[in-house]
């Protein structure tokens, strides 16, 4: 496991994805197309890397099933280290049901499954300590959030955390989460989320979050959201797909032609966007390069279903960014 530069922690799920004519409250409609993926967030965002060249090792569990092994199997296929993830006997692999139709909205139910069962002493401390960043994201149930924030305190300093909360652990708030953020580096969050932890909309909300400790915050804005950046000389309204923030500067990827090209489906989009960005972290950039390759690699990723079936190659990646900003990555 030497030289592991980014090490994942969170929940493996098999992903049934059901493209639907639109979400429905009590009528009928049509599915389109149903397929099943690997998934789950941190894991998703971990196997972007691995595809990105950079070593990698994932932390959970999954159950003695067919899915458990397709799971492994398909972290395995992109180099991921999965010396970490436990088997756990008798247990289903986590499952989500995931309906999305053509408007870009999605409703998601999870079965949590093997998930629930991961404790602290099924993974190697030492294995966490070696790695240059930990990529944590949420479980459903308390004591995997009761691990995660314990592992904090066991972490050794030189440790660089990224988290993804999402929307379950967005819901338990800034009280509930300020163990996790006082030692996070990058927080990735969506606008949603933003709203429903701090109560405030993009820059407001990201302030709060860099006051309770975070060292960076992006946050992902779906089609597109005006902001009012700056102040006085510099003040500038644009319109922004993400926008990035640490305690002296900020940054915001303008919405251009190439974000109005068809989507197939966003499903893991915004985990695609904090591959992107930890690579280009892991690389020594600032904001606006993070910004920009943590966009690029999301929009490969919504050309395909499934959240890691579009990711992309480090070529192509590099050519994309060429063409994009005329400069080499």
């Amino acid at each position: 496991m030497s030289n592991i530069e980014a090490v994942g922690l969170g929940a493996l799920n098999t992903d049934h994805l059901y493209q639907v004519e639109r979400i429905l409250e009590d009528e009928e409609a049509v599915v389109n197309w149903a397929e099943p993926f690997a998934g789950g967030s941190a894991a998703n965002t971990i196997y972007g890397l691995a595809k990105l060249g950079v070593n990698t090792g994932f932390i959970g569990a999954v159950g003695d099933d067919t899915e458990g092994k397709v799971s492994i199997q398909d972290l395995q296929k992109v180099g991921i280290d999965t010396s970490q993830i436990r088997v756990k006997s008798g247990a289903r692999t986590g499952l989500v049901l995931c309906l999305s139709d053509r408007q870009g909205k999605r409703s998601l139910y999870v079965i949590p499954g093997a998930n629930n069962l991961i404790t602290i002493d099924d993974f190697s401390l030492t294995f966490v300590n070696r790695t240059r960043m930990l990529h944590i994201s949420s479980f459903t149930d308390d004591r995997q959030f009761k691990v995660l924030r314990e592992l904090m305190g066991k972490l050794d300093s030189s440790i660089k955390v990224s988290f993804a909360p999402g929307a379950l652990y967005a819901a338990k708030g800034l009280k509930a989460l300020t163990p996790i953020l006082v030692r996070t580096y990058v927080l990735f969050i969506n606008q949603n989320e933003l709203r429903q932890l701090t109560g405030e909309d993009v820059i407001a909300g990201t302030e709060i979050c860099l006051k309770h400790g975070c060292h960076m915050v992006a946050v992902t804005l779906g089609k597109g959201v005006r902001l009012e950046l700056g102040k006085g000389v510099s003040h500038n309204i644009v319109t922004a797909v993400s926008y990035i923030r640490d305690a002296d500067n900020e940054y915001a990827v303008e919405i251009t032609s190439q974000h109005i090209k068809a989507e197939v489906d966003t499903t893991g989009a915004g985990d695609a966007f904090a591959a992107g960005f930890l690579y280009s972290l892991l690389k020594g950039k600032g904001l606006e390069e993070c910004g920009r390759l943590g966009d690029i690699v999301a929009r490969f990723s919504i050309t395909r279903a499934g959240a890691r079936e579009g990711l992309p190659s480090l070529a192509e990646l590099t050519n994309r960014y060429r063409k994009l900003y005329s400069k080499q990555l």
